[in-house]
């Protein structure tokens, strides 16, 4: 890979899709740059004063320089390594907001509700949570013909910013059907995202970065399984 404008430092944990999302922007964009494994119950110092205010992953610390939240990471890598690979978002500013108003819709209609299924107490919660999900998958299917139009990538032809930022999602996509039932890209429901994620999961960055299914399974089954105990010990 590229070497990086200055020193580059992920911190992160492994099955965070949105750690997934920086280590993505960073393979496409082809920069070097140091992985450290945080582990989150047990936060370091330098996660701590990196990010004090959501002490949360991923981090990216450049030259020194923390920057935090997953979406503003990978804008921060596009903007700051613009000379480096792919541009992820667009040049022309219309089709920028559009794709700014997308990545806010996925963060705000898709990622809020299914992180709820994880934490809820109840099936009819949960089954609330889930709802919401499929119904912001179903809007997303309009957003990425209006992006993509008719190419293969949010992008267009090549991967874009709302490309990544779906993209860090696909393991936990499919590890929800495994665990759940529920297909959030259902190829009869939402042909055009079904096709997209097979593209997506055929990119090299894709291959090198997102996480083994099976093992998202497991730890996924381990979460719930410590929220079910603390639930019933209160």
């Amino acid at each position: 890979m590229a070497g990086g404008d200055g020193d580059l430092k992920l911190l992160g944990m492994w099955a965070s899709p949105f750690v997934t999302r920086a280590k993505l922007a960073l393979h496409i964009k082809g920069l070097s740059y140091e992985y450290v494994e945080e582990d989150l119950g047990n936060k370091s110092e330098l996660l701590l004063s990196s990010n004090p205010v959501h002490k949360a992953v991923p981090v990216l610390i450049h030259n020194g320089k923390p920057v935090c939240e997953s979406a503003v990471v990978v804008q921060y890598i596009d903007d700051a390594f613009a000379g480096a690979g792919p541009s992820l978002l667009p040049a022309d500013p219309y089709e920028r907001a559009v794709a700014r108003f997308w990545a806010a819709y996925v963060e705000d209609k898709l990622v809020t509700p299914w992180g709820r299924v994880f934490r809820v107490k109840t099936d009819e919660a949960r089954a609330e949570a889930m709802n919401q999900t499929i119904a912001a998958v179903d809007a997303l299917e309009g957003g990425l013909r209006e992006c993509s139009g008719g190419k293969n990538f949010f992008g267009g032809d090549s991967v874009g910013y709302v490309d990544v930022l779906l993209g860090g999602l696909v393991p936990w996509i499919k590890a929800t059907a495994r665990l759940s039932g529920a297909e959030l890209i259902d190829a009869a429901k939402t042909p055009l995202l079904a096709a997209w994620m097979e593209r997506f999961c055929e990119l090299d960055a894709a291959k090198a970065v997102l996480q083994d299914v099976d093992a998202v399974v497991e730890y996924a089954k381990a979460v719930q399984a410590r929220a079910a105990a603390a639930a019933a010990s209160n």
